[in-house]
């Protein structure tokens, strides 16, 4: 390609940019984020603060477990430890689950309500 008909080529974009240009300077919506915009970089310069500061305070960091719980990869929460004390025999079971043996073991020979009573702590 010739320089001159680069050069033609380069004056007809111009031509399109600048008319696409006052096309958006009569935009309404254009208008309207304009006004937005300037009156919210007035109120961060009053009140001292910046982009990033705005944006922490509007979208916070999620913590850990809302990360975790959120994460379409990891699957479902983990289950809290649970930990029981028969006060019987002083044995401590620690469990995750409900399909423990020797919890099902102690419901089935005390019921299900005294185990749970049973109940020292739960962690995560």
């Amino acid at each position: 390609m010739s320089i001159l008909s680069s050069y033609l080529q380069k004056e007809q974009q111009l031509k399109q940019l600048q008319d696409e240009l006052k096309a958006l300077e009569n935009d309404e919506g254009l208008k309207n984020e304009l006004e937005f915009k300037e009156k919210l970089e007035a109120l961060m310069r009053e009140f001292g603060k910046s982009a990033a500061d705005v944006i922490a305070l509007l979208n916070p960091k999620p913590t850990a477990a809302q990360s975790t719980a959120s994460s379409p990869s990891t699957g479902r929460a983990k289950r809290k430890l649970k930990i029981f004390k028969n006060p019987n025999t002083g044995e401590v079971v620690e469990t995750r689950g409900g399909n423990q043996k020797t919890l099902k073991a102690w419901k089935a020979e005390h019921g299900a309500e005294v185990v749970e009573s049973w109940l020292v702590r739960t962690e995560d």
